[in-house]
């Protein structure tokens, strides 16, 4: 795998390729309160985008018994996280058409264009009636719906991760990538915590009925907020557009890049949503544990990962990208299974333990990774490359995790299945790690021009 397939994007690439109109990162120029207004409208989208995403998976049961005939319960729990993978199997799609706005008519725009093309499907799921009131309208409009957040969840995260590294200060790239990742582990934390809350105060029954709508009418309000931060950041043109369409581009010059990010992000799909979506879920059938402890127990790890994924993302401008990588695949394919078996226990506290291992190795991975991929794309159809690569992976094989571990655990009665998944994938992402650059003392092209 050579250099075509993992260039480093230095000053006179981008020059040569287009790009933006500063070969250094403009937050070096602004002050304190601009850096914040960058950082917090580059994360507030991901807090939105993966807030709604999560409450899904966490609240897969109850869905599965509203919007799908009454049949075996398992069987339900897959129907829903069906819906749940084809909202993600839009992510392609999306990212293509969030990252041609992004390379055509810059960040600002891509960024506001997700978060409201998110907010809006999130508010209708909470008011959509169930199959018991309109019949078989009610799973149609549910995947309708989950097809529409799925296509701006594929460019938000990788827009908003072009954006923050793009405009980061030298030495901390790879510290401003983590952060936009752990705007979407926020998001996912929010709503464990507003999922647990809910749980805890109503009864059961009455969670099963309406009370899992609450959190999702809710994120209307984040969603609000979000469109109006991101509608005030102002933001330079590009100084070159690409000649053709951007997918058209990267499809004809970069199609190995697109590979290169694929392949370096499977690893986190399947680690992240089996870990912090799917075993949710996962407790409370195989362990019998509580919804509302399972969310407690899911809410605590949450938290955890996201401090180690800003550690991460620090440490990995000190001693690389590679190496945090590395270590992080290595772990997972040594202690998944015995983490797993702690989680698989009824004891709570095991059980948390375990899935804090998890987090562990999931963190340290996630924290490299954003400045790992935008590192390597190329500058003038960034956007569009880093969304289409990563979004191969986090939307099909991603998507299809939580479906993919509960089939598994259906047809072979193995509790441990998800774990057997997961290293496969970690091998395929070890392969491309142990051939990439280090990338994190390379130069690196510009950021947007950002009005003073």
């Amino acid at each position: 795998m050579s250099d075509t397939v993992f260039p480093i994007q230095n000053a006179h690439h981008a020059s040569a390729h287009g790009g933006y109109r500063s070969s250094r990162p403009t937050s070096d120029k602004l002050g304190p309160a601009r850096k914040h207004k960058v950082v917090v409208a580059g994360m507030i989208g991901n807090v939105l985008e993966w807030y709604d995403f999560a409450i899904y998976g966490y609240f897969a049961a109850a869905i599965g018994r509203q919007f799908f005939p009454h049949q075996d319960p398992l069987a339900q729990i897959v129907a829903a996280f069906g819906v749940f993978a084809v909202g993600y199997l839009m992510r392609p799609v999306g990212g293509a058409l969030v990252g041609h706005i992004g390379d055509r008519f810059g960040r600002r725009a891509a960024l506001t264009f997700s978060v409201a093309a998110m907010a809006i499907p999130t508010f209708l799921i909470g008011l959509l009636p169930g199959y018991a009131t309109i019949g078989l309208a009610a799973p149609i409009a549910l995947t309708l719906l989950r097809m529409v957040q799925g296509l701006s969840v594929g460019g938000e995260y990788t827009s908003s991760a072009v954006f923050l590294i793009e405009h980061a200060p030298e030495g901390r790239r790879g510290l401003f990538g983590a952060l936009a990742c752990a705007g979407a582990t926020g998001g996912i934390l929010l709503g464990s915590a507003v999922g647990a809350a809910f749980a805890a105060v109503l009864p059961v029954e009455v969670l099963d009925a309406w009370g899992w709508r609450i959190p999702f009418l809710l994120g209307l309000l984040v969603g609000i907020v979000g469109y109006f931060l991101r509608r005030h950041v102002q933001e330079g043109a590009p100084a070159e557009r690409p000649a053709r369409g951007p997918i058209v581009e990267t499809m004809h010059d970069h199609w190995r890049v697109v590979l290169a990010v694929a392949g370096l992000s499977v690893f986190f799909a399947t680690s992240f949503y089996v870990t912090f979506v799917y075993l949710v879920t996962w407790m409370q059938t195989a362990d019998g544990i509580a919804p509302a402890r399972a969310l407690e127990i899911n809410s605590f790890s949450m938290a955890a990962v996201l401090l180690i994924t800003i550690a991460s993302g620090w440490l990995s401008d000190r001693v690389g990208r590679k190496p945090l990588m590395l270590l992080s695949t290595m772990l997972w394919l040594s202690t998944a299974v015995p983490l797993l078996w702690m989680m698989l226990h009824p004891n709570a506290e095991l059980a948390q333990w375990g899935q804090l291992g998890l987090a562990l190795i999931v963190g340290l991975f996630a924290g490299a990774l954003p400045a790992a991929i935008v590192e390597i794309a190329p500058p003038r159809v960034r956007c569009t490359t880093v969304a289409l690569g990563y979004n191969i992976s986090l939307g099909v094989i991603g998507g299809l995790s939580p479906l993919g571990a509960a089939w598994l655990v259906e047809r072979t009665g193995d509790q441990l299945a998800p774990a057997f998944l997961i290293m496969a994938t970690a091998v395929i992402s070890l392969v491309f790690i142990l051939r990439m650059p280090e990338t994190h003392r390379a130069s690196f092209a510009g950021a947007t021009a950002m009005a003073r």
